[in-house]
């Protein structure tokens, strides 16, 4: 598999998203979203049922399922310390929503998502990127500042963060605008290989 790297600023369009595949590097630069909440992922689904306006307007945007830990001034600003991702199959009731209703170009964190939100994010195009887990230090160093922040009354890692990002990266394209998913395919080759094995198992006790 070709694996070409992508200097990419946000926000992307769609022609862009669909230019990338599974495998490919990418390195953001420009405005983001970010949050680690569940309550946060139910209040953005009542957000589409018409409970309350969005803090912001996410049409386009790159929603990331990242956490921090953050320094927070008396006027309610934030400095980010270190942020990393969290796990989003967490998120999978919400993604597939989500994704078509807020219009999404990009999400992403660790571990993937399913194949729900795979076959929604090749209908609206929109793209899964995967973040090194365990990588604080390289994740932070693309975050050049937080410049707003969605719901505050909320603590702290279930806000949103709208965030200010240069070269964030490298991420790497996990799920790709035409629902192809590199968490899918390892899964079928680990599990032909797993029957490979118990094969070759089995004829090794037959032949004793």
């Amino acid at each position: 598999m070709s694996v070409t790297e992508h200097e990419l600023t946000l926000p992307l369009s769609e022609d862009a998203v669909r230019r990338l595949n599974i495998g490919d590097q990418v390195y953001l630069s420009g405005e983001i979203y970010a949050t680690a909440g569940m309550p946060t992922h139910d209040r953005l689904l009542g957000c589409l049922d018409g409970v309350e306006p969005l803090p912001f307007d996410l049409k386009g945007a790159a929603l990331f399922h990242l956490g921090s830990l953050n320094e927070e001034a008396d006027d309610g600003s934030l400095r980010i310390i270190y942020m990393n991702p969290t796990t989003s199959t967490r998120f999978n009731g919400h993604m597939p929503r989500l994704i078509s209703g807020l219009g999404l170009r990009a999400t992403g964190g660790k571990g993937g998502l399913s194949a729900q939100c795979a076959q929604a994010m090749a209908k609206a195009g929109c793209v899964y990127l995967a973040f090194l887990g365990g990588g604080a230090q390289i994740i932070t160093a693309g975050i050049h500042e937080v410049t707003g922040i969605g719901w505050p009354e909320m603590i702290s890692h279930y806000r949103i963060a709208r965030i200010e990002a240069e070269r964030l990266g490298p991420l790497t394209v996990g799920i790709d605008a035409h629902g192809n998913s590199i968490y899918d395919q390892t899964k079928t080759a680990a599990l032909d290989k797993r029957q490979a094995i118990l094969n070759e198992m089995r004829s090794a006790r037959d032949a004793c």
